[in-house]
């Protein structure tokens, strides 16, 4: 391979087929490419002011910056760049390649005497300190020291890099006009345009040191800020592996290269690719250089700390412990406090199974305080939390520090959704999606797939089904997978969340089949969630002792590792487990510590819905009023800030509660509560329907029609019993209705 860019692009520092180490040592080369934009410079100082308009000559300057830093492209995707801000410039240059490439090498040679011209004059063309001034004098200055046999090479380079233009050039007509023919023509050209850009830096040779740092940053920026219009991570690895075959000491190369294998989650090629990032770092002495003698054994603590966060993330935690120790040895040498309380955070992460996990997670506390570091907070009610986020908030604003805002507004976002204000959570998502951070941040990139978005957006799909907007929630997700595609780092989140509406909508329409099919998906992205999940479709399945047994398994290693919003749900799934089993006095303590847990972390919506599994077993007791006086307590949260399904829950219960509770009362006010009961059972079915709860409504309209029987609304019962029927047919049968337990 070095031998084929050795005869198209001269390489100074190739001899004999073999690239010397320090490749980047002169800093610009000339290649035909490069040639081809000297022509566009030299056509643009030739070109009077009158004969390109004021439009064009601003399109022309806004392509110069690219076409210099950027990598060699084909002559063909030059020539339509130029035609797109200056058709008539654009001929002119076509021109005088053909001519220089199809006449003899003294026209190369009169052209890079000229080339001088540019700075001479009182009034030069061009000033020698502006950008294209100084790439003319590196292009004239590398050019004057050739030799003839270098020349006559760069010579033969150019009009191979013609022909194939013009080659180029002539299929693009005929596939426009075959496209034309077919009626597909804007279809045709959007292949062609994705063709040509993965053709842009895989035929342009060896890149100098000013392209590679411009293509280095260029993709390292959109891998962070918008990863769908960077280079697919085969393409991105291919391009890496050229760049490093010429200078593998090229530290940034490397790093990269690390990057893009994380978007893949291949952890052998991410690994070795960090430990060279490192390894290069200290070789070429660009950290000593910038932080003393310190600066090699800074760059050794925290390639550990890189490590064992890179082997954290891929769930290799022994390897990660071994790698933070290390970092921890080191950092403990060097007397670096800052470096000591990251690898306390990562620590903390690690010992989550242990139990001295929150003496770890305190010591971090108190250190992050003491050197001004973020901190960490567990069960503190939302003003003071809130108050935290604030003063770090105050500094994001200050410094203008624009990604961490995002992530504040994001955390924010979640913070309100664990606590059960969807309504609060609604605003930080929708404050987020509409924030001015997230307009164009660089060439058209939009900061708007970073994974704090992707978390609003998440969020905001599961607000919106939650509260019946299915529709809502799946253009959410579209955009979600047009903005994250599959392969990119943080597709996952969207992957969970879409797994997740499925299952409720499976179960809420009683589809358990199918439900059991997402299990699977829902498994390989979260695998606590995916065996919730599946204890959920085997008590729907009336297959009460296998999710006995997951259950108990789920809440002993939830414990272990104090994943406390999951332990309150399998507290409330074991209860139900109990009064499906007509056993609700062993239920109450169980519903009992779910609360108290609930409360103590100031968890709204588990608290409510523990409320009102507590007011069911008690109505199961036969204490109806007691149920009642409870759920006027719970009521409100849960209507102003509950999902749609928990609220036709909630106004079934109490419709529930009423009946049982007038069963003694006067014929008149129990007639009035019954009427009552009836309203409420109304509002249920109508918030039932908005997620599709086929189940729910049938236990629904069965108990209105035996309220029409008793009150001798004989039309009324004769309705509801017809509905009853259809979906009592449609629906399968598993267990006993909670309705004739009353």
């Amino acid at each position: 391979m070095a031998s084929v860019h050795e005869s198209l692009y001269f390489n100074p520092m190739m001899t004999n087929g073999v690239v010397h180490a320090n490749v980047f040592g002169i800093k610009d080369w000339v290649t035909p490419y490069k040639i081809a934009v000297l022509v566009l410079l030299n056509e643009m100082g030739r070109t009077g002011e009158g004969a390109v308009s004021l439009m064009e000559r601003r399109r022309l300057n806004q392509l110069l910056l690219p076409l210099l830093q950027g990598p060699d492209i084909t002559l063909s995707k030059l020539y339509k760049l130029i035609e797109e801000s200056c058709p008539q410039l654009a001929n002119s240059v076509q021109i005088r390649i053909k001519l220089m490439a199809e006449g003899e090498l003294k026209d190369m040679e009169q052209f890079f005497d000229d080339l001088s011209d540019s700075f001479s004059g009182t009034e030069p063309e061009v000033h020698k300190t502006s950008v294209v001034g100084l790439f003319l004098r590196h292009m004239i200055l590398a050019y004057s020291k050739l030799s003839f046999s270098q020349v006559f090479k760069l010579y033969t380079a150019l009009q191979q890099y013609f022909q194939n233009g013009e080659k180029k050039t002539m299929e693009d007509a005929d596939m426009e006009l075959a496209s034309r023919e077919e009626g597909e023509r804007k279809m045709e050209k959007e292949e062609l345009d994705v063709s040509i850009r993965e053709e842009e830096v895989s035929c342009s040779g060896p890149l100098s040191q000013k392209q590679a740092e411009f293509f280095l940053s260029q993709q390292a920026s959109l891998l962070k800020n918008d990863e769908t219009k960077a280079l697919t991570p085969a393409s991105l690895q291919k391009e890496l592996n050229n760049l490093l075959k010429f200078n593998p000491d090229f530290a940034e190369a490397h790093y990269l290269s690390y990057l893009n294998n994380l978007r893949v989650q291949d952890v052998f090629s991410s690994t070795h690719s960090l430990l060279h990032y490192f390894d290069r770092l200290i070789l070429t002495g660009a950290e000593s250089k910038s932080n003393g003698e310190e600066g090699y054994g800074r760059s050794l603590r925290y390639a550990a700390l890189n490590l064992a966060a890179l082997h954290c993330r891929f769930g290799h935690y022994q390897q990660a412990e071994l790698a933070l120790q290390e970092a921890i040895r080191i950092a403990q040498e060097s007397n670096d406090h800052v470096c000591l309380q990251h690898c306390l955070s990562w620590l903390y992460v690690l010992g989550q199974k242990r139990s001295d996990s929150y003496v770890l997670l305190e010591h971090s506390v108190k250190k992050a305080v003491h050197f001004g570091l973020p901190r960490a907070f567990a069960g503190k009610t939302a003003n003071k939390l809130m108050d935290a986020l604030k003063d770090s908030d105050l500094l994001h604003w200050k410094h203008s520090l624009s990604e961490l805002i995002d992530i504040s507004i994001a955390q924010k976002t979640a913070i309100w959704r664990l606590y059960g204000r969807s309504t609060m959570a609604l605003q930080q998502a929708q404050m987020l999606l509409s924030m001015n951070s997230l307009e164009s941040v660089n060439a058209g990139v939009q900061q708007n797939n970073t994974e704090s978005f992707a978390v609003a957006l998440c969020h905001l799909a599961e607000l919106h089904a939650e509260q019946g907007c299915f529709a809502a929630a799946s253009e959410v997700l579209k955009h979600l997978k047009e903005r994250f595609p599959p392969n990119s780092q943080h597709a996952q989140l969207w992957m969970l969340c879409d797994q997740k509406i499925q299952f409720d909508r499976a179960m809420n329409d009683g589809k358990y089949h199918l439900a059991d099919s997402l299990v699977t998906g829902i498994t390989a992205l979260n695998s606590i969630e995916g065996v919730y999940r599946k204890a959920v479709v085997l008590q729907a399945q009336n297959q009460m002792s296998e999710a006995h047994k997951l259950l108990q398994k789920l809440l002993i290693h939830c414990q272990r590792t104090r994943h406390t919003e999951m332990v309150i749900s399998v507290l409330l799934s074991v209860a139900e487990l109990y009064w499906r089993s007509s056993s609700p006095t062993i239920a109450l303590p169980v519903l009992l510590q779910a609360l108290a847990l609930s409360k103590e972390y100031r968890l709204q919506h588990l608290a409510s819905e523990t409320v009102l599994n507590l007011a069911f077993a008690q109505l199961i007791l036969g204490i109806p009023e007691q149920a009642l006086s409870l759920l006027h307590m719970a009521i409100e949260p849960i209507l102003a800030d509950g999902a749609v399904l928990d609220k036709g829950r909630a106004m079934f219960l109490v419709a529930k509660c009423q009946v049982a509770s007038a069963a003694s009362c006067e014929p008149l006010k129990k007639a009035e509560a019954l009427e009552a009961a009836i309203e409420n059972l109304n509002e249920a079915k109508n918030y039932f329907a908005k997620v599709d709860c086929k189940e729910q409504i049938r236990d629904v309209v069965y108990f209105q029609a035996r309220l029409y029987h008793t009150l001798g609304k004989t039309q009324e019962r004769n309705r509801c019993a017809m509905l009853f029927r259809q979906l009592h047919q449609d629906l399968p049968f598993h267990g006993v209705p909670l309705i004739n337990l009353l």
